[in-house]
């Protein structure tokens, strides 16, 4: 079960990072500040699991990265979505949808076998 929720949980942020993307390119603070606001605050993705999940995703060809300045002028990595990064993010969030609703589904199921 661990390693089932571990990956649902790598999964969960890795279409969060990519949809994070779909406005243009972010530096990683940025990215963690979307996600945040994004979910009201109820995801909090520290540096120690956003910088692999974005360095995964640029060695699978997701995101493209390049250096840039921040606002603040300071040097910062910028990661974009690829068109490979596009199609997953359609994909994914299709079946993220189908996933949810099937388990709002269940939850939501009120009869007397259910007990």
């Amino acid at each position: 079960m661990a390693d089932s929720y571990a990956e649902l949980i790598g999964d969960t942020l890795d279409l969060l990072i990519l949809k994070s993307l779909t406005w243009g390119p972010r530096h990683g603070y940025a990215t963690a500040e979307w996600i945040d606001t994004a979910t009201e605050r109820a995801l909090l993705v520290e540096e120690g699991t956003l910088y692999p999940a974005l360095h995964r995703l640029e060695h699978q060809g997701l995101i493209e990265a390049a250096w840039g300045l921040s606002d603040h002028n300071r040097r910062a990595r910028y990661y974009a979505l690829s068109a490979l990064g596009r199609r997953r993010l359609r994909a994914e969030t299709e079946v993220w949808q189908e996933y949810a609703e099937a388990v709002g589904r269940a939850l939501a199921w009120a009869t007397s076998e259910a007990a």
